[in-house]
């Protein structure tokens, strides 16, 4: 009876424990959920272009990932912003470099193509934790921008080997103000920016406008 007894109260434990665990991941997934919303929200992309450009990173990446011969001699990252597609990273020689850049045009619904891959050999697991760093550091930053209307989760942050990329569709202001402020911080030794300018607001939408 006590083997029976001490039974049911391990199963009872079980059942309490798994109905947590699952309350807690359903929870987690309303949050990631409404994250995202709020990014979407806020995005001066389409609701569909920001798919697309998902879509545009998911195929690139498995593309480099399944050519074998390829992916031992690069390391790239592929971003994708409004269909523009930033190439990041370190081939081998210049033809894989093109190769790279040859592979991702052909993908659907790319607009065009920016291609800062750097001539040399495929960057470390310590150079690439101090990126993500840096790149950490500086979409940090960008919220303490005092700039009226200025968002920050609308500047695309990507870092490689110390050189920090900045993508986004902005205002020349705001460019320029996010540019100032992560060019300053520890570590960063370049910022290019690959930004896709918007037309400046006019001060009578002020109050009309994101």
């Amino acid at each position: 009876m006590k083997f029976l007894a001490n039974q049911s109260l391990f199963r009872l434990v079980s059942v309490i424990l798994t109905a947590t665990v699952l309350l807690q991941a359903c929870a987690e997934a309303v949050v990631v959920g409404t994250a995202t919303g709020a990014r979407v929200a806020h995005d001066r992309r389409t609701p569909g272009t920001v798919i697309d450009d998902q879509i545009i990173e998911f195929k690139a990446s498995s593309i480099i990932r399944k050519n074998k011969a390829l992916k031992k001699q690069v390391h790239v990252s592929i971003t994708s912003y409004n269909l523009i597609v930033l190439l990041s990273g370190e081939a081998r020689t210049g033809a894989l470099k093109s190769q790279v850049e040859e592979l991702i045009r052909k993908l659907p619904k790319v607009r065009r193509i920016h291609n800062e891959i750097v001539i040399g050999e495929p960057s470390t697991r310590g150079s690439r934790l101090r990126d993500s760093w840096i790149t950490t550091k500086a979409k940090t930053s960008l919220f303490k921008i005092k700039k009226k209307n200025f968002n920050p989760t609308r500047v695309k942050v990507v870092t490689e080997n110390k050189t920090v990329f900045l993508l986004g569709l902005v205002r020349p202001d705001e460019g320029d103000a996010a540019v100032e402020r992560v060019r300053n911080i520890s570590g960063v030794e370049k910022v290019v920016k690959v930004f896709e300018y918007i037309k400046p607001r006019k001060p009578k939408d002020d109050n009309n406008s994101n």
